[in-house]
């Protein structure tokens, strides 16, 4: 297998096979991120990405689930997407799912009929960055997307029929920001209405922009309490029945865990919990 770099992928593809179909982030200006800030973005060709999935095929009896790395595998052509995808049909039969990151700007230039196509040959489920519904501290991160943009994006990915799992930071708007950062992202996502909802907390991490604001004075971060209470504003504005809530990522202080509409109050409840408690895990700075 040809890995390049570091790779990552979401906490629940821990079990998948990795393909590293493109190398690094075909965005990879936020200020907060530091994953493929060590690599030059390019793609592997569809005959390398071939060759590591019979080699994968040739280790393993069993491959249940593939993950199509790195950042942003949807920038691929969509014909030489769909060669990778009916190859993993042919040689895998039996994986239930395969998966990717997927870049607003990637999800926008893709056509309607692209997704549908690509859905239909088996890429069934999407990874989002949100991170933040508020404009503002988009501009401010350098997400490269407005919400209204990233809205659309996911949106076009719901109707194509796949799985959407969109991941927000909480912290990301600082203690400047934090309530427009929670009541704008509870908009974007009663919008978008993802199948999933990921909550981490900002890492502010050593020779990123951020940490550099963060040395300097000029970004605040919320503290643990200051966190909570901006997830339990997000959380009580949130209308998205039937998606699965969950801060279990060992960025955040608490694990809350939910489904909405129904679990709104419970999961309220669990935060009003650890706020009075005060016990507070102590947060491992890691990346998704």
């Amino acid at each position: 297998m040809r890995y390049e770099g570091a790779v990552y992928r979401p906490p629940s593809e821990a079990y998948s096979l990795i393909l590293q179909v493109t190398v690094g982030c075909s965005n990879n200006t936020c200020t907060f991120c530091n994953m493929y800030k060590a690599k030059t973005f390019h793609i592997h060709t569809v005959e390398e990405v071939l060759e590591d999935l019979q080699e994968a095929r040739d280790m393993y009896t069993y491959i249940d689930r593939i993950f199509l790395a790195d950042g942003d595998a949807l920038v691929y052509k969509t014909e030489d997407l769909l060669k990778i995808l009916d190859a993993i049909k042919r040689l895998v039969p039996e994986c239930q799912r395969v998966s990717s990151y997927a870049t607003p700007r990637s999800l926008l230039l893709k056509s309607q009929e692209e997704l549908d196509l690509l859905h239909e040959h088996g890429l069934s489920m999407l990874y989002l960055g949100l991170e933040s519904g508020c404009d503002e501290v988009l501009a401010h991160v350098h997400k490269g997307a407005t919400a209204a943009e990233i809205v659309l994006a996911g949106q076009k990915a719901k109707k194509a029929g796949y799985t959407l799992s969109v991941t927000i930071l909480s912290g990301l708007g600082g203690v400047e920001k934090t309530r427009e950062h929670a009541l704008d992202t509870a908009k974007a996502l009663s919008e978008m209405k993802p199948d999933y909802i990921g909550e981490m907390t900002l890492n502010i991490i050593p020779g990123t922009k951020l940490y550099e604001e963060y040395k300097n004075g000029t970004f605040v971060m919320p503290g643990p309490v200051e966190i909570l209470e901006e997830t339990k504003r997000m959380i009580q504005h949130i209308d998205d029945e039937g998606a699965v809530f969950r801060s279990n990522h060992v960025s955040n202080y608490v694990n809350i865990r939910g489904t909405f509409n129904e679990g709104r109050d419970d999961m309220v409840r669990q935060i009003d919990r650890a706020i009075s408690s005060g016990n507070f895990r102590v947060r491992h700075y890691t990346n998704m």
